[in-house]
């Protein structure tokens, strides 16, 4: 399970990356309840999303040249110097170097070995998303690829996950664990592209959760969202649904069931 007490490897922040950070704003704080806290040139104007004063995820106006509106996930290390060395080693890429982030913290954006970006946050002053989980939060991620050993190898080398297969009725499910923390841990899994027909490319996809999926379903369509999974039971996981903000950037919602423990 995802939470506040990062370790290595676990996703520690989210980012999106929009062409209208206002009508992004209003969308996701009509969704969510989130309030957007912009912020000034010193950052690029890059802003925090927060629910009831807690930050949920970061966001900011993009250009067509940095690509299309997108979700960033970004694992937590030790050295995003080191990391980023290690991406290359393993057939991956630096898409942006290693930069401090104030004193907040280093980060990076890497691709893998199928060329998904994802983000690299090595903590200074923020130590990560103050809140996961709860409605309106990121709850899990999961990484939809065409080839998951190679995908596994990679997340392995780079940032030390580990794989636990989950049975379910008609296939297995891989899952992502940070090295060493035991199943209770794992955040995310992997699904080849080949048993996801609606996916046309591999990336990363957050996972919100939310108090009643069919409601949140029906609130982003009628604020332009597309509906791109409609809400489907998934037994023993909880109710699901893909969506796409009205600018195109993915993501997913969950209302979870009570795992117990």
């Amino acid at each position: 399970m995802l939470t506040t007490r990062y370790v290595t490897g676990a996703p520690n922040w989210v980012d999106l990356g929009t062409s209208d950070i206002d009508g992004a704003a209003a969308f996701y704080g009509a969704l969510f309840g989130w309030e957007f806290q912009p912020g000034g040139p010193e950052v690029g104007g890059y802003g925090l999303f927060q629910l009831g004063g807690r930050t949920t995820a970061g966001g900011m106006q993009t250009t067509p040249e940095q690509g299309p509106p997108s979700w960033t996930v970004y694992f937590q290390t030790p050295d995003a110097d080191a990391t980023a060395q290690s991406a290359g080693q393993a057939h991956g890429s630096v898409l942006m170097q290693p930069m401090d982030v104030q004193d907040l913290g280093r980060m990076a954006i890497l691709a893998d070995q199928a060329g998904v970006p994802f983000g690299l946050w090595q903590p200074g002053r923020n130590k990560g998303l103050d809140v996961v989980q709860e409605p309106g939060s990121l709850c899990w991620v999961e990484l939809y690829t065409a080839d998951v050993p190679a995908a596994a190898a990679f997340y392995h080398s780079v940032l030390g996950l580990e794989t636990s297969p989950v049975d379910f009725p008609g296939g297995t499910y891989t899952t992502f664990i940070p090295a060493g923390a035991g199943e209770d841990a794992m955040f995310g899994g992997v699904v080849p592209l080949a048993d996801a027909p609606a996916e046309e490319e591999a990336h990363w996809l957050p996972y919100f959760e939310v108090a009643d999926t069919d409601a949140t379903v029906a609130r982003a369509q009628e604020l332009d969202g597309t509906v791109r999974m409609p809400a489907t039971d998934l037994p023993d996981v909880g109710r699901v649904a893909k969506l796409t903000d009205p600018y195109g950037a993915r993501f997913a919602v969950i209302h979870s069931v009570p795992q117990p423990g």
